[in-house]
Protein backbone atom coordinates (compact mmCIF):
# COMPACT_ATOMS: atom_id res chain seq x y z
CA UNK A 1 0.00 0.00 0.00
CA UNK A 2 1.24 3.31 -1.15
CA UNK A 3 1.58 6.00 1.76
CA UNK A 4 0.20 10.01 0.88
CA UNK A 5 2.51 12.24 1.82
CA UNK A 6 2.85 16.08 1.67
CA UNK A 7 4.60 18.48 -0.57
CA UNK A 8 5.20 21.47 -2.38
CA UNK A 9 5.43 22.41 -6.17
CA UNK A 10 8.63 23.82 -6.70
CA UNK A 11 8.83 23.57 -10.37
CA UNK A 12 5.92 22.96 -13.42
CA UNK A 13 7.07 21.91 -17.08
CA UNK A 14 3.29 21.36 -17.90
CA UNK A 15 2.84 17.90 -17.61
CA UNK A 16 5.50 17.10 -14.82
CA UNK A 17 5.92 18.51 -11.44
CA UNK A 18 8.51 18.26 -9.29
CA UNK A 19 7.56 18.12 -5.42
CA UNK A 20 9.69 18.83 -2.57
CA UNK A 21 8.56 16.75 0.32
CA UNK A 22 9.93 14.47 2.97
CA UNK A 23 11.30 12.15 0.38
CA UNK A 24 13.69 15.01 -0.84
CA UNK A 25 12.86 16.24 -4.96
CA UNK A 26 10.66 13.76 -6.44
CA UNK A 27 8.93 14.19 -9.95
CA UNK A 28 5.42 13.40 -9.94
CA UNK A 29 2.62 13.07 -12.75
CA UNK A 30 -0.88 13.78 -12.00
CA UNK A 31 -3.50 11.09 -11.13
CA UNK A 32 -6.45 11.43 -12.58
CA UNK A 33 -8.32 14.44 -14.20
CA UNK A 34 -8.16 18.13 -12.02
CA UNK A 35 -10.42 20.89 -11.78
CA UNK A 36 -9.69 24.27 -9.85
CA UNK A 37 -12.93 24.91 -8.48
CA UNK A 38 -14.33 28.10 -10.04
CA UNK A 39 -12.05 29.01 -13.25
CA UNK A 40 -10.55 26.58 -15.60
CA UNK A 41 -7.10 26.66 -16.23
CA UNK A 42 -4.89 25.50 -18.52
CA UNK A 43 -3.04 23.40 -15.83
CA UNK A 44 -4.65 23.23 -12.68
CA UNK A 45 -1.38 22.73 -10.38
CA UNK A 46 1.02 25.97 -10.41
CA UNK A 47 4.46 26.33 -8.61
CA UNK A 48 3.84 27.08 -4.94
CA UNK A 49 0.81 24.63 -4.54
CA UNK A 50 0.95 22.19 -1.61
CA UNK A 51 -0.60 18.23 -2.67
CA UNK A 52 -1.02 14.61 -2.13
CA UNK A 53 1.29 12.33 -3.77
CA UNK A 54 2.37 8.88 -3.82
CA UNK A 55 5.87 7.13 -4.16
CA UNK A 56 5.33 3.51 -5.97
CA UNK A 57 8.45 1.32 -6.03
CA UNK A 58 8.09 -0.25 -9.82
CA UNK A 59 7.24 3.53 -11.06
CA UNK A 60 10.21 6.45 -11.85
CA UNK A 61 7.34 9.09 -11.03
CA UNK A 62 5.25 9.64 -8.32
CA UNK A 63 1.95 10.46 -8.36
CA UNK A 64 -0.14 13.28 -7.38
CA UNK A 65 -3.86 12.82 -6.13
CA UNK A 66 -4.92 15.84 -4.04
CA UNK A 67 -4.45 19.66 -4.56
CA UNK A 68 -5.25 20.96 -1.12
CA UNK A 69 -6.45 24.24 -0.51
CA UNK A 70 -4.66 27.77 -1.74
CA UNK A 71 -4.46 30.64 0.39
CA UNK A 72 -4.26 32.35 -2.74
CA UNK A 73 -3.16 32.87 -6.20
CA UNK A 74 -2.12 34.98 -9.04
CA UNK A 75 -3.53 34.13 -12.41
CA UNK A 76 -3.88 35.60 -16.11
CA UNK A 77 -6.25 34.94 -18.97
CA UNK A 78 -4.54 32.60 -21.21
CA UNK A 79 -3.50 34.61 -24.65
CA UNK A 80 -4.36 32.24 -26.77
CA UNK A 81 -7.85 31.16 -25.19
CA UNK A 82 -9.53 33.81 -23.86
CA UNK A 83 -12.10 31.86 -21.21
CA UNK A 84 -9.33 29.95 -19.72
CA UNK A 85 -6.95 30.90 -16.74
CA UNK A 86 -3.38 30.26 -16.72
CA UNK A 87 -2.38 30.28 -12.97
CA UNK A 88 1.14 31.63 -12.07
CA UNK A 89 1.61 31.23 -8.86
CA UNK A 90 -0.39 30.38 -5.50
CA UNK A 91 0.49 30.44 -1.81
CA UNK A 92 2.22 33.69 -2.19
CA UNK A 93 3.58 35.78 1.13
CA UNK A 94 4.08 38.79 -1.79
CA UNK A 95 4.50 39.73 -4.72
CA UNK A 96 7.48 41.99 -6.59
CA UNK A 97 6.34 43.56 -9.88
CA UNK A 98 9.72 44.06 -11.42
CA UNK A 99 9.15 46.80 -14.40
CA UNK A 100 11.27 49.44 -17.15
CA UNK A 101 10.71 52.69 -17.99
CA UNK A 102 13.51 51.95 -20.52
CA UNK A 103 13.88 49.14 -22.73
CA UNK A 104 11.29 47.96 -22.70
CA UNK A 105 8.46 50.33 -21.10
CA UNK A 106 6.02 48.86 -19.14
CA UNK A 107 3.18 50.03 -19.74
CA UNK A 108 0.86 51.69 -17.22
CA UNK A 109 -2.06 48.79 -18.44
CA UNK A 110 0.22 45.95 -17.60
CA UNK A 111 1.07 47.49 -14.14
CA UNK A 112 -2.89 47.82 -13.27
CA UNK A 113 -4.08 44.43 -14.27
CA UNK A 114 -1.25 42.62 -12.36
CA UNK A 115 -2.47 44.92 -9.09
CA UNK A 116 -6.17 44.15 -9.69
CA UNK A 117 -4.79 40.30 -9.52
CA UNK A 118 -2.71 39.93 -6.74
CA UNK A 119 -5.78 42.34 -4.73
CA UNK A 120 -7.90 39.72 -5.79
CA UNK A 121 -6.67 37.59 -3.61
CA UNK A 122 -5.26 40.41 -0.92
CA UNK A 123 -1.91 39.50 -2.14
CA UNK A 124 0.63 42.54 -1.14
CA UNK A 125 2.63 43.96 -3.84
CA UNK A 126 6.00 45.75 -4.30
CA UNK A 127 6.64 47.91 -7.47
CA UNK A 128 10.32 47.48 -8.88
CA UNK A 129 11.88 50.04 -11.09
CA UNK A 130 14.57 48.48 -12.62
CA UNK A 131 17.41 49.26 -14.93
CA UNK A 132 17.68 52.84 -13.10
CA UNK A 133 20.90 53.46 -14.61
CA UNK A 134 20.23 53.50 -18.03
CA UNK A 135 17.84 57.11 -16.82
CA UNK A 136 18.34 60.33 -18.15
CA UNK A 137 16.34 63.49 -16.57
CA UNK A 138 13.19 62.80 -18.46
CA UNK A 139 12.84 59.26 -17.63
CA UNK A 140 14.01 60.36 -13.42
CA UNK A 141 10.90 62.63 -13.91
CA UNK A 142 8.54 60.14 -15.24
CA UNK A 143 9.43 57.08 -12.60
CA UNK A 144 9.00 60.01 -10.52
CA UNK A 145 5.56 60.79 -11.30
CA UNK A 146 4.11 57.13 -11.46
CA UNK A 147 5.58 56.43 -7.63
CA UNK A 148 3.27 59.55 -6.82
CA UNK A 149 0.07 57.45 -8.38
CA UNK A 150 1.03 54.47 -6.27
CA UNK A 151 2.44 54.84 -2.97
CA UNK A 152 -0.13 56.99 -1.60
CA UNK A 153 -2.29 53.73 -2.82
CA UNK A 154 -0.43 51.55 -0.44
CA UNK A 155 2.20 49.72 -2.66
CA UNK A 156 6.08 50.28 -1.80
CA UNK A 157 7.92 51.68 -4.77
CA UNK A 158 11.69 50.91 -4.93
CA UNK A 159 13.99 51.91 -7.59
CA UNK A 160 16.87 49.29 -8.51
CA UNK A 161 19.94 49.14 -10.63
CA UNK A 162 21.80 45.36 -10.76
CA UNK A 163 24.63 47.80 -12.27
CA UNK A 164 25.27 49.45 -9.08
CA UNK A 165 23.54 47.12 -6.43
CA UNK A 166 20.95 49.86 -5.94
CA UNK A 167 17.88 49.27 -4.11
CA UNK A 168 19.20 45.49 -3.86
CA UNK A 169 19.72 45.69 0.09
CA UNK A 170 15.61 46.58 0.47
CA UNK A 171 14.37 44.46 -1.85
CA UNK A 172 16.07 41.40 0.34
CA UNK A 173 14.77 42.75 3.72
CA UNK A 174 11.24 42.92 2.30
CA UNK A 175 11.97 39.25 1.27
CA UNK A 176 13.31 37.49 4.44
CA UNK A 177 11.11 34.51 5.76
CA UNK A 178 8.82 34.84 2.66
CA UNK A 179 7.61 33.45 -0.11
CA UNK A 180 7.89 36.05 -2.80
CA UNK A 181 6.80 35.86 -6.13
CA UNK A 182 9.01 37.78 -8.83
CA UNK A 183 6.85 39.04 -12.07
CA UNK A 184 7.19 41.49 -15.09
CA UNK A 185 7.53 41.50 -18.38
CA UNK A 186 10.05 39.88 -20.44
CA UNK A 187 13.09 42.08 -20.35
CA UNK A 188 12.61 43.87 -17.48
CA UNK A 189 15.51 42.41 -15.42
CA UNK A 190 13.63 40.40 -13.39
CA UNK A 191 16.36 37.51 -13.39
CA UNK A 192 19.28 39.79 -13.13
CA UNK A 193 17.51 41.08 -10.05
CA UNK A 194 17.04 37.44 -8.55
CA UNK A 195 20.30 36.84 -9.08
CA UNK A 196 21.72 39.89 -7.38
CA UNK A 197 19.68 38.31 -4.26
CA UNK A 198 20.82 34.57 -4.73
CA UNK A 199 23.73 34.56 -6.79
CA UNK A 200 23.87 31.16 -6.09
CA UNK A 201 21.01 30.51 -8.73
CA UNK A 202 22.81 31.72 -11.33
CA UNK A 203 19.55 32.07 -13.77
CA UNK A 204 20.07 32.51 -17.32
CA UNK A 205 19.94 36.78 -17.92
CA UNK A 206 18.44 37.40 -21.45
CA UNK A 207 19.55 40.47 -24.20
CA UNK A 208 16.66 43.09 -25.68
CA UNK A 209 16.19 42.40 -29.49
CA UNK A 210 16.88 45.75 -30.98
CA UNK A 211 14.22 45.71 -33.38
CA UNK A 212 11.59 46.32 -31.24
CA UNK A 213 13.06 47.21 -27.76
CA UNK A 214 11.68 43.78 -25.91
CA UNK A 215 12.82 41.23 -23.97
CA UNK A 216 13.63 37.29 -25.34
CA UNK A 217 12.25 35.04 -22.56
CA UNK A 218 14.93 33.52 -20.04
CA UNK A 219 13.24 31.95 -17.50
CA UNK A 220 10.95 28.31 -19.60
CA UNK A 221 8.67 27.58 -16.39
CA UNK A 222 8.16 28.89 -13.47
CA UNK A 223 10.24 27.42 -10.30
CA UNK A 224 10.58 28.16 -6.34
CA UNK A 225 13.91 28.21 -4.96
CA UNK A 226 15.23 28.30 -1.39
CA UNK A 227 17.03 31.66 -0.81
CA UNK A 228 20.05 32.25 1.99
CA UNK A 229 18.69 34.58 4.04
CA UNK A 230 15.47 32.37 4.49
CA UNK A 231 12.16 32.17 2.25
CA UNK A 232 11.97 31.26 -1.26
CA UNK A 233 12.08 33.27 -4.52
CA UNK A 234 8.96 32.34 -7.03
CA UNK A 235 10.65 33.27 -10.62
CA UNK A 236 8.55 33.07 -13.73
CA UNK A 237 8.96 33.68 -17.14
CA UNK A 238 8.36 36.63 -18.56
CA UNK A 239 4.97 38.06 -19.34
CA UNK A 240 4.54 39.89 -22.69
CA UNK A 241 0.88 41.11 -22.14
CA UNK A 242 -1.39 39.98 -18.57
CA UNK A 243 -4.87 39.62 -19.82
CA UNK A 244 -7.52 39.33 -16.89
CA UNK A 245 -10.46 37.31 -17.05
CA UNK A 246 -13.28 39.95 -17.49
CA UNK A 247 -15.06 40.38 -13.84
CA UNK A 248 -18.29 42.09 -12.76
CA UNK A 249 -18.84 45.25 -13.07
CA UNK A 250 -19.77 46.14 -9.94
CA UNK A 251 -16.91 44.37 -8.68
CA UNK A 252 -13.93 45.21 -10.33
CA UNK A 253 -13.61 48.57 -8.04
CA UNK A 254 -13.24 46.47 -4.99
CA UNK A 255 -9.49 45.74 -6.30
CA UNK A 256 -8.51 49.72 -7.05
CA UNK A 257 -7.85 51.06 -3.42
CA UNK A 258 -8.60 54.06 -4.36
CA UNK A 259 -11.80 53.55 -5.40
CA UNK A 260 -12.83 50.83 -2.72
CA UNK A 261 -13.00 53.46 0.31
CA UNK A 262 -15.22 55.56 -2.10
CA UNK A 263 -17.73 53.29 -2.65
CA UNK A 264 -20.74 53.56 -0.44
CA UNK A 265 -20.70 57.31 -1.31
CA UNK A 266 -21.81 56.43 -4.61
CA UNK A 267 -25.68 57.36 -4.99
CA UNK A 268 -25.95 53.07 -6.60
CA UNK A 269 -25.07 49.95 -4.59
CA UNK A 270 -24.52 48.86 -8.25
CA UNK A 271 -22.52 51.48 -9.65
CA UNK A 272 -20.36 51.08 -12.41
CA UNK A 273 -18.59 54.14 -11.88
CA UNK A 274 -18.80 54.86 -16.18
CA UNK A 275 -22.27 56.98 -16.62
CA UNK A 276 -24.39 56.45 -13.53
CA UNK A 277 -25.07 60.58 -12.13
CA UNK A 278 -23.79 61.29 -8.34
CA UNK A 279 -20.88 58.69 -8.24
CA UNK A 280 -17.94 59.13 -5.64
CA UNK A 281 -15.72 57.50 -8.30
CA UNK A 282 -16.42 60.13 -11.14
CA UNK A 283 -16.31 62.76 -8.92
CA UNK A 284 -12.59 61.84 -7.34
CA UNK A 285 -11.45 61.59 -10.51
CA UNK A 286 -13.33 65.48 -11.70
CA UNK A 287 -11.21 66.21 -8.02
CA UNK A 288 -7.75 65.00 -8.68
CA UNK A 289 -8.34 62.52 -6.57
CA UNK A 290 -7.81 59.78 -9.02
CA UNK A 291 -5.11 59.18 -11.36
CA UNK A 292 -6.67 59.44 -15.21
CA UNK A 293 -4.50 56.49 -16.00
CA UNK A 294 -6.10 54.24 -13.36
CA UNK A 295 -9.51 54.95 -13.89
CA UNK A 296 -8.85 54.39 -17.76
CA UNK A 297 -7.13 51.20 -16.99
CA UNK A 298 -9.93 50.46 -14.77
CA UNK A 299 -12.68 51.13 -17.63
CA UNK A 300 -10.36 49.03 -20.49
CA UNK A 301 -10.59 46.10 -17.89
CA UNK A 302 -14.58 46.65 -17.85
CA UNK A 303 -14.33 46.65 -21.71
CA UNK A 304 -12.26 43.92 -22.15
CA UNK A 305 -9.93 45.77 -23.79
CA UNK A 306 -5.94 45.04 -25.05
CA UNK A 307 -3.47 46.90 -23.16
CA UNK A 308 -2.10 49.75 -25.15
CA UNK A 309 1.34 49.47 -25.22
CA UNK A 310 1.56 53.52 -25.86
CA UNK A 311 -0.47 53.83 -22.42
CA UNK A 312 2.83 53.72 -20.50
CA UNK A 313 2.76 57.87 -21.44
CA UNK A 314 0.98 60.33 -19.29
CA UNK A 315 -1.95 61.42 -21.31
Amino acid sequence: MNTEKIGTIIKSTGNEYMVSGVDGLVICKLRGLFRTKGIKTTNPIAVGDHVVYTLEEKNEYGSITKILNRKNCIYRKSINLSKITHIIAANIDEAFLVISLIEPRTPLGFIDRFLVSAESFRIPTKIIFNKTDLYNSDTQEYENKIKAIYTPLGYTCLSCSTVNYLGIEEVIAAMKDKISLFCGQSGVGKSSIINCIEPGLGLKIGVISQYNSKGKHTTTFAEMHPISIGGYIIDTPGIKEFGLIQYEKTELSHYFPEMLQLLDKCKFSNCTHTHEPDCAIKEALDNGEIAPSRYNNYLAIINNEDINMKDWEFK
